[in-house]
């Protein structure tokens, strides 16, 4: 394929347990990995590939994926008191249900990572409610729909300016 297309449009789902032969792999391919950032506040949080001091240019980061619970959702109902500090104390500022989410998505797009995506539920600041999928559960998945009313003319002018500060405005 590397010699057929000028770039492979591949990103490599670099979640979990990563073995020496992928490293070597993505290496080799120059493929991007994922940076998720429900994923770094435990005790190892300066160390933490996950936590966007630590992200390389060739990554994609994401404030979460269709298989976590929305930002929102995660803060208010699964993480632990010690996480929850160590978020406060990384971000700057406490923060609640109710800017969580705007700290969480600047901190994706002021990543060095090279593509930040931000799932829409996140943009609007939605909880569990709007959780797209919970693994090894059979029900309840992949019912949650974007109403055309949810999207905001403040939300879309704040999502803008984000990311005219931060540089990521396509050319």
């Amino acid at each position: 394929m590397k010699a057929r297309f000028e770039s492979l449009p591949i990103v490599n789902e670099d979640l979990g347990l990563i073995t020496p032969d992928v490293r070597e792999l993505m290496d080799r391919f120059g493929l991007p990995g994922m940076q998720v950032l429900l994923f770094p506040f435990g005790d190892d949080l300066a160390r933490n590939p996950y936590v966007p001091h630590n992200h390389e240019r060739n990554c994609l980061v994401y404030t979460g994926t269709h298989d976590n619970n929305t930002v929102r959702g995660w803060l208010e109902t699964e993480m632990q008191t010690g996480d929850r500090r160590r978020l406060d104390r990384y971000l700057g500022r406490s923060v609640d249900g109710e800017n969580v989410v705007r700290e969480m998505v600047r901190a994706a797009l002021m990543s060095v990572a090279r593509i930040a995506i931000l799932p829409v539920q996140d943009v609007l600041g939605l909880g569990r409610e709007a959780r797209m999928n919970t693994p090894a559960v059979a029900a309840g998945n992949w019912e949650w729909q974007l109403v055309e009313a949810q999207l905001a003319t403040a939300t879309a002018r704040e999502l803008r300016e984000m990311t005219e500060t931060y540089g990521r405005v396509p050319r």
